[in-house]
């Protein structure tokens, strides 16, 4: 999995999956999945599986971020961590894995009627902020 990792790929959807279908079985009333659905076929796995267990997608975020801050926000994260797995090709592959596998399952939940978009070039304070206005509106009107 490590070398997957190195190469800037995706982990096997089947895998991913499964990982989340376990974790879902002890959701409760709520979760919040964080990197997942990246596929299309993530997508509709995540759709199936709150269909069977009956709890709704409330809301999507897709963090808005172009592509050279991007890069440059995970190239200083190689720096300031250390982390053999960010090198400049890596980073290319995620970037155009992102574009390819990930930017379709936006029109999906835009279509849905739960993708909120996220300026992710703010500060963490000001992203967190526009996070949580938005889960506070979906709260209000879900009467939650």
């Amino acid at each position: 999995m490590q070398a997957v990792l190195e190469r800037g790929d995706l982990v096997p959807d089947e895998t991913m999956i499964e990982l989340i279908r376990e974790e879902l079985a002890d959701a409760g009333e709520g979760f919040v999945l964080d990197g997942f659905p990246r596929t299309m076929a993530q997508a509709h796995a995540l759709d199936d599986m709150l269909t069977e267990i009956g709890l709704p997608l409330t809301i999507v975020f897709e963090l808005q971020v172009p592509d050279d801050v991007a890069r440059e926000r995970i190239a200083n994260r190689a720096a300031d961590e250390g982390r053999t797995d960010d090198t400049p090709e890596a980073i290319d592959t995620r970037i155009a894995t992102y574009h390819r596998e990930t930017e379709p399952i936006v029109t999906h939940y835009r279509a849905h009627g739960n993708l909120v978009g996220v300026h992710g070039t703010g500060t963490v304070d000001q992203v967190f902020a526009e996070i949580q206005r938005a889960l506070e509106t979906a709260a209000a009107r879900s009467g939650t």
